[in-house]
Parts: C-alpha cells; sequence; structure tokens
C-alpha cells in the first residue's frame, strides 16, 4: 500500500492542448512551447478512428475481468502490483507488449482463444505509432532541425523498442492511494489515453502535483528521457503519477515510443551551441535500459549521463 506524502499538495493549472486541425507553423509553436515549460500536452483532432479505441478499451477491460489464472496464462506480458524489478509495488494490474506488429499478433495467442484483441491493439498500435511520428516530426520542425525525420526514424525502425502498456487500476476504498508511483519515463515519448477516469497527475515543482482532468475523446503526449537528451534539455522529461480511485475501475493505454536497442542517442548539431553546450554524453538506448532497470521507479535516471 503507498499513500500520497503528507507535505504534497495538488493545483488546478491547465494543461496544454495541441489542435492537429491547427495552422501547421502554430501547432509547431504550441508543441515546443509545452514541451518546454511542460513536458506535456493534450492532443486533439487527432485524426484516429473512435470506433478503434473504443474496442480496444472493451477488449482491454474484458481481459482484466477474467479470473487471474487466466490472465496469468499471458505472462509474462502480464503483471499485477510488481512494478519493475526492484521491488516497486503499485495498485495496478497490467499487459505489456512489444508493440512490433508480430509480437502484438503473438501474444494474442494467450490472451484470447477467440483472437479478437490481436485485431484491436494491431490496429490501435499502428495508429498511434502514426500519430507519435506526426507529432516527433512537428517538434524537429518546431526546433528548427533540418532532419526532420531525425526523432521518428527511431519509431518507424524494424527494431524499434517500442510497447504498448494497458494500465487497469480497480477502485480502492482507501482515500489518496498511489496506483502508479511517479517516476518519468525513459523512453522517446509517450501517448496515453485513458477512460473516463481520473488519476493522472503531472509534477512541475517538488511535492506540487496538476491533477490531469480525463477526456476520452483525447490524447495526451509525454516527453521521455530520451528526447530531453536529444533536444539537449530543451524539452522536459515530466514526472508523472497515477492515483487510484475509489468508486470505478481506470484503464489507460500508453504507447511508449523507443528507439532500436543500439540506437545512438545523442542531440542533433544544430541543438548543441556555445551558449548551450552539451548537456548528456551520447549513449546506446540498451545503456539506459540497464541503467533504468537498475534503479528504482522514482530514481532520476537522466542524470547518470550528464556531462
Amino acid at each position: 500500500m503507498v499513500l500520497a506524502i503528507k507535505n504534497e499538495r495538488t493545483v488546478a493549472k491547465e494543461i496544454p492542448v495541441v489542435d492537429l486541425r491547427g495552422e501547421r507553423s502554430e501547432v509547431r509553436k504550441v508543441i515546443v512551447k509545452a514541451c518546454e515549460e511542460y513536458g506535456f500536452f493534450k492532443v486533439i483532432n487527432h485524426g484516429i478512428n473512435e470506433e478503434t479505441i473504443a474496442e480496444t478499451e472493451e477488449e482491454g477491460f474484458r481481459f482484466f475481468e477474467k479470473p487471474v489464472a487466466q490472465k496469468k496464462l499471458a505472462a509474462p506480458a502480464y503483471g499485477c502490483k510488481n512494478i519493475g524489478l526492484n521491488g516497486d509495488i503499485g495498485e495496478v494490474e497490467y499487459l505489456l507488449l512489444n508493440a512490433s506488429t508480430h509480437s502484438i499478433d503473438q501474444i494474442s495467442k494467450s490472451i484470447s482463444l477467440i483472437d479478437p484483441l490481436k485485431f484491436r491493439l494491431r490496429a490501435y498500435t499502428e495508429a498511434v505509432r502514426e500519430l507519435a511520428c506526426e507529432i516527433l516530426e512537428l517538434m524537429a520542425e518546431g526546433l528548427g532541425v533540418p532532419d526532420t525525420f531525425i526523432f521518428s526514424r527511431l519509431i518507424r525502425d524494424l527494431d524499434s523498442d517500442s510497447v504498448l502498456r494497458l494500465n487497469h487500476y480497480p477502485p480502492i476504498n482507501i482515500n489518496n492511494m498511489v496506483g502508479f508511483g511517479e517516476h518519468s519515463d525513459p523512453q522517446i515519448l509517450t501517448i496515453l489515453r485513458s477512460n473516463d477516469v481520473g488519476g493522472l497527475q503531472i509534477s512541475l515543482q517538488h511535492a506540487v502535483w496538476i491533477p490531469v482532468n480525463p477526456d476520452p475523446s483525447a490524447f495526451y503526449v509525454n516527453v521521455g528521457d530520451v528526447l530531453e537528451v536529444m533536444t539537449n534539455g530543451r524539452f522536459v522529461s515530466v514526472r508523472h503519477r497515477a492515483m487510484t480511485n475509489s468508486e470505478k475501475s481506470r484503464m489507460s493505454m500508453a504507447y511508449f515510443g523507443a528507439p532500436p536497442l543500439n540506437a545512438c542517442i545523442v542531440a542533433p548539431p544544430v541543438l548543441v551551441t556555445p551558449q548551450r553546450p552539451s548537456l548528456f554524453r551520447p549513449f546506446t538506448w540498451a545503456d539506459y535500459k540497464k541503467a533504468t532497470y537498475s534503479l528504482r521507479l522514482g530514481d532520476t535516471r537522466i542524470q547518470l549521463f550528464r556531462n
């Protein structure tokens, strides 16, 4: 059981909103500003089919409603309470899937005997991957990087280490319970969607939390550690957590866009200047994953690679 710390406080604050149907130059500006100040923003008019989203959520809930013994047949994709390898505990159960089409098709055989989840997850994963790439290309344009595919190319790579995670937070009859503890995401960026139950909070300063109001029609994007490094600290890898709900289950679907294991993580030359020298030493995604698994959930991993 993990309760929120007593001296913490929550504050209401508007989250930046990006309308992808807006004028492209304006969209770029809003995204860059949001990533520099929040490391987080809401996306509307994203173009992903509502039916694909609804069917994926429905199949996810159907899976989590199964008896535990049946859910464990999906191991190692299925997990409950244990987060990572170093003793972190949360009030959450989850499905963690490699986001390649082949891997999703394979794991679907152990998730559902009639295999409907395979087709739902495949369509959903392909859609959010394209959304992630579109946003990453807008980011590169907004930063003035000549190679506007420098970020998205890593996710489109056939060897991309991207994953899809479905998190289920059952109702807990205790107020102020932390379902998934404070952390930053190690990958490039996360595309998150949840049902109409609140719980997500982001932190822009220590012990101050901003609740994110749920909007099932929208997606939320947060900057990951790798993107902070590749923007030479221009963008902020946001710290966040999930709180439980005492009345209704919450389910979130998170796509974590990641590079291939052998990809060298370094900022492009245009973002390194005499006025802003390189903040981080180069490393591979495999190096960073190894560091991630050696630490606790809430540790600040990115500091290990600072110059």
